[in-house]
């Protein structure tokens, strides 16, 4: 039976969701908590790869077992005690065998914070930075970012991908306070490091350093070296990963 599983991560202690040998990932993480949990190597399969210092408000992942569970609130509690506290699942529930929390998935959406005054409580969450941005000079590159679909100068050189476009159904910026902005940005999928890359060079824009020429330029230019630099790791959040009503009819019912 296969089940997905959805939850949330602080991702600054991480070396990113994958499972890899230079550091602990949340998948890792996750997977050691389960085995330990069903008795039994679980593996899972993430809806997306986050990298090293990468929040997400919602994540969903899938694994399979010989069984059925029994998915009671306690079923839930006891592997949430034993997660570290920066991890925390919110639901378990059952899907089709050839349900995929990655290829099922139709959209993500993120979201990127950046403030103006350092915060003790926030340094690992949003990116401080200082200098005035000129918010509508921003969204005006983000309507220009939404005419088109090949993003290939905005994901890392080596992205082992067979195409670089992209649907995005909206990007803006947003004021959430008198110091804080928001990016907002949505696809059918993103590139590896695509959003960082964007919100740095965004961040040129707003500082009046990047003409909305420019921007357009870099775009059809189809060449990462003359994008801005990727913006910190730790202002991004994965927000919401959207599927299929039918994915998740029985998410309703849990």
């Amino acid at each position: 039976m296969r089940y997905f599983i959805e939850l949330s991560y602080r991702g600054t202690a991480y070396h990113g969701w994958q499972t890899q040998a230079n550091g602990v990932s949340v998948q890792i993480t996750l997977e050691a908590a389960l085995t330990q949990r069903l008795g039994k190597p679980i593996y899972i399969m993430g809806s997306g790869r986050t990298d090293a210092g990468v929040h997400a408000k919602q994540q969903f992942a899938h694994f399979d077992v010989e069984e059925p569970l029994n998915l009671t609130e306690a079923f839930i509690y006891s592997i949430n005690c034993i997660l570290p506290e920066d991890i925390a699942i919110h639901a378990i529930f059952p899907v089709q065998p050839n349900d995929h929390a990655r290829f099922s998935a139709n959209s993500r959406y993120y979201q990127y914070h950046v403030t103006r005054q350092k915060n003790a409580f926030q340094s690992s969450l949003t990116y401080h930075f200082r200098p005035h941005l000129d918010i509508e000079r921003m969204n005006a590159a983000c309507a220009i970012l939404l005419q088109h679909t090949n993003f290939q100068s905005f994901s890392k050189a080596r992205a082992n991908v067979t195409h670089f476009h992209c649907r995005l159904d909206f990007a803006y910026w947003q004021h959430t306070n008198a110091d804080c902005l928001t990016f907002h940005i949505k696809a059918n999928r993103f590139l590896w490091g695509m959003v960082r890359t964007i919100v740095g060079t965004m961040l040129e824009i707003g500082q009046g350093r990047m003409s909305l020429e420019q921007f357009e330029q870099i775009i059809l230019a189809r060449d990462r070296t003359i994008a801005g630099r990727a913006a910190p790791a730790n202002g991004l959040y994965l927000v919401d990963v959207g599927y299929p009503a039918e994915v998740l009819a029985q998410r309703q019912k849990e």
